[in-house]
């Protein structure tokens, strides 16, 4: 069995895995401080007559397909792709399921912009639009974008759209005033990706602080995310820890943000480096690029809608080293 092994350094330069057979050398980070990133070319779009389950990207269940995205990484956190179903075991509540699906396809992205525009980010504003830039580098044509900006209070500055430019330019005359809403940001951003056109959905959130002034409490908010189909990406832009400007609400905003990440199979970056977000932003949209696909039909047919969790282990491949596997925890069984 061939792998092919596509590996993306911390810092977006391409690097080469020494194991594995490749062509191109590695490149320096002093040649190439900025990230270039060459969209992934797009294959035909889907039969309209095509089933649902042979296409969809989320874990939401309706028949009794249940669908988790995976990102495998190696010790130096190098995406690795090429990998077959027999690399996989999946469990549910300890019981392992039949794989009955498996692809590692680039299919369309859904993605909520969820933009910290509060009085604290005035001087980090143009670091983070040049993340959003970044990451929009990595878009295909059939992916969608929407842009919530939040300081006292969410705002959907920019519905669904396929043209990125359009984000960015919303993003050009963005002030920055105000307290942080965080949680109501992104209780926003799960209520709208509803009307997602596309299976797949994520969320990037970039944000200086915790939250001060939302109506949603953090439970809430957590509970909305556990139930959703939505994967949560996560930048914040933290004042180091020893700073005496630090407030309660940023002492705990990393924690809140990485439970929220980490719970859906997403990830939080923190940075305290403004020249490093736009290296970061392109991470995760790379990220999104290299996931693998992982379909079941559960042993428990149960339809009690209650939380089922969801592990899924690497079997130890000759001539790799120790791989990680980044996945959605769980999911809610259907009522009926």
């Amino acid at each position: 069995m061939r792998l092919l092994v596509k590996l993306c350094a911390v810092f977006i330069a391409p690097l080469i895995f020494p194991a594995y057979p490749q062509s191109a050398a590695p490149a320096s980070r002093a040649a190439q401080p900025n990230v270039s990133i060459t969209p992934r070319s797009r294959t035909a779009a889907p039969d309209a007559n095509e089933s649902i389950t042979d296409r969809r990207a989320d874990i939401r269940v309706d028949t009794t397909l249940v669908l988790i995205p995976v990102s495998v990484t190696d010790p130096a956190s190098r995406f690795v792709t090429g990998l077959d179903k027999e690399n996989f075991k999946l469990f549910e509540d300890k019981v392992e399921q039949e794989l009955s699906q498996f692809s590692s396809e680039d299919a369309p992205l859904s993605v909520g912009i969820v933009f910290d525009t509060s009085g604290s980010m005035g001087a980090k504003l143009q670091r983070s639009r040049q993340a959003v830039a970044q990451f929009m580098k990595t878009a295909n044509p059939q992916d969608e974008f929407f842009l919530i900006e939040f300081n006292d209070r969410p705002e959907l500055v920019q519905g669904f759209t396929t043209q990125t430019e359009e984000i960015q330019n919303r993003l050009t005359f963005t002030q920055a005033k105000g307290r942080t809403a965080l949680l109501d940001g992104v209780y926003m951003a799960m209520n709208l990706m509803k009307k997602a056109h596309n299976p797949r959905k994520a969320i990037l959130v970039i944000s200086d602080g915790g939250d001060n002034s939302s109506r949603y409490t953090e439970t809430e908010v957590k509970n909305a995310v556990r139930e959703a189909d939505v994967q949560i990406y996560a930048i914040g832009i933290f004042e180091p820890v020893t700073s005496r400007g630090r407030t309660a609400e940023e002492m705990s905003g990393p924690g809140m943000l990485a439970e929220m990440a980490e719970q859906t199979g997403g990830r939080h970056f923190a940075v305290d480096n403004l020249a490093e977000l736009p290296d970061v932003a392109a991470k995760i949209g790379i990220e999104l690029r290299n996931q693998y696909l992982l379909g079941y039909s559960p042993k428990n047919v149960t339809r009690d809608g209650r939380y089922r969790r969801v592990l899924v282990r690497l079997v130890k491949t000759t001539g790799l080293p120790p791989l990680k596997a980044m996945f959605r925890t769980g999911y809610y069984a259907p009522t009926r």
